[in-house]
This record gives structure tokens, C-alpha cells and sequence, in this order.
């Protein structure tokens, strides 16, 4: 069994950069951009309707400040700062998908702020301290072996490694920066493929060809990357034609 989400509700004002209507009628998790890198009240409150209306989970995708950079900027920010404006974005959010009859069942760091999260234990806390600060016990979403993951168990809260179907790996089991070529990957039997490594065998091929291991219970494929919806389908069709469950970890 596995979960399938994405990054939703990346727009602003007029501009639109995901196609949240299709991706809601494949994913089981729905990471619903809060404002900071991305997202506005109305962009919210639509995404977590459909999401609500179609049995998808809503996560709060929280991110520096950082709408021009798309929250993919090196940000320092102090932490006691980083966990206020976490547990802002998450009751931003909470707010929309009640109204819509659902909840904040997770919370995910984006971007920069993921990768982070990933070595730098004070901000890993901060992002931990935002979300006990929210209230409830919320699952987070990270990186496998992320000082992230150790400091949400640390402080109780449920943690759910998460692989990334379209995005390429170092030997070391973190993520290729986006400065870099070939971070992501875009060929669309590629990323059915690393998909089934995934779910089936835990595992992918890191760029120098070495094989990692990748135990994960969620698995990403990015709103933003071209024909994300139609990826998106066809992972999820080879997973069920391969035998894996689809369904959400909250």
C-alpha cells in the first residue's frame, strides 16, 4: 500500500501553475500550498473543496516567505520566527478545508525549506515546533533519514517518508538540487519506472548509477513538472497493474 500526492494550489491572483482539478481525480494526498510560496485564500478554499468533495487528503505545504522565489530560495530565518509562520500557514489552511467538511490531516515542507530540514536540526525543530504549536498531533511528510523525520518522532508526532518519482537522487539519498542538470526528470516512462522501484523494491538509481534504498509510504510526483497529470495517471495505473494499493497515509 501506498500513498500518492502532489503539490496543489500553486497559483496566485490570475496565475495558475498546476492543474489541480486533474491531479485531485488521481492523487490520495493533496500538499495545498499556504500562501507563502504559493497560494492565495481563493486558490485554498477551491482546492480544498474538490479535494473534500472527491475524498483526498489536504496538507499543509508550508514554506519560507518566499512568493517571488517560489519558496525555492537558501532563506535564514530564526527559528522561534520559522515555527510562528508554520503554524500560520497550517491555520490558514485548517480554516478552508473545514469549511469544505474535511481537515489538515498532514504537514509537508516545500522547497527550500524541505531540503533544509533534510541536515540542519534547528530548522528541522522549528518546522516540528510550528506544528505542535498548530495543535494536534500531525503527521509529518519528509525526506527518509531527514533530521526532519527525527525531530517530529522526538516530539510524538507520527512520520512518513516519502520517495519522489520524478525527481533525481545523490548516492547519498537526498535530492539532486534544482541548480543542477537533470534534477528532474520529465520522461514519462522514466518516472513509471522509478515508481514501480519504489513501491515494489524500495529502491532507485541514484545519477552515478548506484542503486539506493528508499523505504517509503507516500510517493510525490510534483503539479508543477509538464504533464504532471498524465504522469500522475499512468504511475498510478502501473502500481494497481503491479499489484500496489493506492491509498492515503492519514
Amino acid at each position: 500500500m501506498i500513498d500518492l500526492n502532489a503539490d496543489l494550489g500553486e497559483g496566485f491572483g490570475r496565475w495558475t501553475l498546476t492543474d489541480d482539478d486533474a491531479l485531485l481525480s488521481v492523487v490520495t494526498s493533496a500538499n495545498v500550498a499556504c500562501g507563502f510560496h504559493a497560494g492565495d485564500p481563493s486558490v485554498m478554499r477551491r482546492v480544498c473543496d474538490l479535494a473534500a468533495e472527491r475524498g483526498v487528503r489536504i496538507g499543509a505545504q508550508v514554506s519560507y516567505r518566499d512568493l517571488a522565489g517560489f519558496g525555492r530560495r537558501a532563506m535564514d530565518v530564526p527559528a522561534g520566527e520559522l515555527a510562528a509562520e508554520v503554524a500560520y500557514q497550517i491555520g490558514a489552511l485548517r480554516v478552508f478545508a473545514e469549511a469544505a467538511g474535511s481537515e489538515v490531516a498532514y504537514v509537508k515542507p516545500h522547497g527550500a525549506l524541505y531540503n533544509r530540514t533534510v541536515h540542519d536540526a534547528e530548522q528541522a525543530r522549528a518546522v516540528v515546533a510550528g506544528v505542535r504549536l498548530a495543535g494536534g498531533a500531525l503527521p509529518v511528510l519528509g525526506l527518509p533519514g531527514s533530521l526532519l523525520l527525527t525531530a517530529a518522532g522526538e516530539a510524538g508526532l507520527p512520520c512518513v517518508p516519502e520517495a519522489f518519482a520524478d525527481r533525481a537522487y545523490t548516492a547519498r539519498g537526498t535530492l539532486v538540487p534544482r541548480r543542477e542538470a537533470g534534477s528532474v526528470v520529465t520522461d514519462e516512462d522514466a518516472v513509471v519506472r522509478r515508481a514501480l522501484a519504489f513501491a515494489v523494491r524500495g529502491e532507485v538509481e541514484a545519477v552515478d548509477g548506484t542503486t539506493v534504498a528508499v523505504a517509503a509510504r507516500s510517493l510525490c510526483v510534483h503539479g508543477d513538472t509538464p504533464n504532471a497529470a498524465r504522469i500522475a495517471a499512468r504511475v498510478r495505473e502501473a502500481l494497481e497493474s503491479s499489484g500496489v494499493g493506492i491509498g492515503a497515509f492519514a
